[in-house]
């Protein structure tokens, strides 16, 4: 109960305090009043011209802010998906480089094998006319070489028998002794 009465005791000695202060300073209730009222009326104006546009602008501050943060999400999704079609469309293309690397081996294969065929076509051909040409100059070289024993022969038979023989023996001689050598 000691307790109530020393904060009773406070209070008063306050209140004493306060008037002590009222009558040094000239404290008068009708300029507390006026002044009172001229802080609500200043109150009143902050708040209607100064305090709203303020509250206004960081709420569309924070709107806008807002805004912009969800546009960076649609962003970052915007660009992992555009991330994502270019690492698709790079292996869309390093999956085409490698067909048409392919398809020009491919190529080069079949090409290669064409050629070779037709290297092997003309070689052969080459061939076959060589001999050819060797078989016809063995035939004429034969042919000559008969007519030159022939006519050999008919020399040294001539020679041989001491006399000339005629045109038409000669050409009997060479006729036999080129049926011999045919044989």
């Amino acid at each position: 109960m000691d307790s109530i009465f020393l904060i009773a005791g406070i209070g008063q000695d306050l209140a004493n305090v306060a008037t002590d202060v009222g009558k040094t300073f000239g404290f008068k209730t009708s300029l507390l009043i006026s002044q009172m009222i001229s802080f609500g009326i200043v109150a009143v104006l902050l708040n209607k011209f100064a305090y709203k546009p303020i509250l206004a602008v960081l709420a569309a501050r924070r709107q806008t802010i807002a805004e912009s943060l969800e546009n960076a999400e649609q962003i970052k999704e915007e660009l992992a998906k555009a991330e994502e079609a270019r690492k698709e469309i790079i292996q869309k293309a390093n999956e085409q480089a490698v067909q048409m690397i392919q398809e020009a081996k491919d190529a080069a294969s079949r090409v290669l094998e064409k050629e070779s065929q037709k290297a092997v076509a003309a070689a052969e051909q080459i061939i076959s006319q060589a001999r050819s040409a060797t078989a016809s100059d063995r035939e004429k070289m034969l042919t000559e070489l008969k007519k030159e024993v022939g006519r050999l022969v008919v020399q040294t038979t001539a020679i041989v028998a001491g006399k000339a023989l005629t045109e038409e023996a000669q050409k009997e001689l060479v006729d036999a002794a080129t049926r011999e050598l045919a044989a």
